[in-house]
């Protein structure tokens, strides 16, 4: 099983330190949250950033609100990203559910998802070195992936998962594991349906906090924070895992799901918490 560490959002500076300790120990994949309203760093650059200072780990955006992006920047973004990291960017795109975020961005949040169909279209073409258009590209860089870096959607309802199937790699799941199993299941329905080989990768994830009872409040506090537009930020909280014991079960029950990784993501800001989940797994 690949474990990934999620990154906390509220204080940037702090991100070399954190995603040197998860490079050196046993963690795969390093995560990070995107909005636009909101006090967190832009993840692609953050990301950049986090790949010059490590030398193997993953850099994952989980999830990128792409329809806020211009699609063929974005398109060349990616594919730098990923050449330049030597192809260690996992792209994990959705469409987002903040009005502000849409607004600030000047896109329609009705559209968003026929945008991101749309989006994808364009970047799959363009990391193939297609042309952009009618006397327009191609562009480059060429990523390190061929055919572009690799994708993943995150959602929960049935036309966000349908997306894996028909232009992705795999699977984002935030879900705990007592209702993750079906998102697994409608993902693994919808490649089939599409005919892909294999099964989609299925990337879980679960909220943790480990260390003392200012580390635990201090998580809380910011996933509180982070959740408050949804209306059930207290059922999130509720669900964050605080204890070895919490985490190990957790990463166990979406292991039996058929997860191929789990993100354990981190609101507190201590970076001591990688240590400690190191030496947790």
């Amino acid at each position: 099983m690949n474990i990934g560490i999620g990154l906390p959002i509220g204080d940037p500076a702090t991100l070399l330190t954190w995603a040197q300790r998860a490079d050196a120990g046993p963690f795969s994949t390093l995560g990070l949250l995107d909005r636009l309203v909101y006090d967190n760093p832009e993840p692609l650059v953050a990301l950049a950033l986090l790949a010059g200072a490590t030398s193997r780990i993953r850099v994952q955006t989980e999830v990128l609100l792409a329809p806020l992006r211009d699609t063929a920047l974005l398109a060349k973004q990616a594919a730098t990203l990923d050449q330049m990291s030597g192809g260690r960017l996992v792209l994990g795109l959705g469409v987002g559910g903040r009005d502000d975020d849409h607004q600030v961005s000047g896109i329609d949040i009705r559209t968003r998802g026929r945008r991101l169909d749309e989006q994808m279209a364009v970047m799959r073409r363009l990391w193939s070195g297609e042309p952009y258009g009618d006397g327009v590209g191609p562009i480059g860089p060429a990523p390190a992936r061929p055919g572009g870096p690799e994708v993943l959607f995150g959602g929960f309802k049935p036309a966000a998962i349908e997306r894996v199937a028909r232009w992705g790699d795999g699977f984002l799941a935030a879900a705990p594991p007592s209702w993750a199993g079906g998102l697994f299941d409608t993902a693994r329905k919808f490649w089939k349906e599409y005919g892909r080989d294999g099964e989609p990768r299925i990337v879980a994830q679960i909220n943790v906090a480990l260390g003392s009872q200012d580390v635990v409040h201090d998580a809380r506090t910011n996933m509180r924070a982070y959740y408050a537009f949804t209306g059930m930020a207290d059922r999130m909280v509720a669900g964050l895992c605080t204890t070895r014991t919490e985490i190990r079960d957790a990463i166990a029950g979406l292991t039996d799901l058929g997860a191929d990784e789990v993100m354990l993501y981190c609101y507190g800001l201590d970076p001591d918490q990688v240590d400690r989940l190191a030496e947790l797994l």
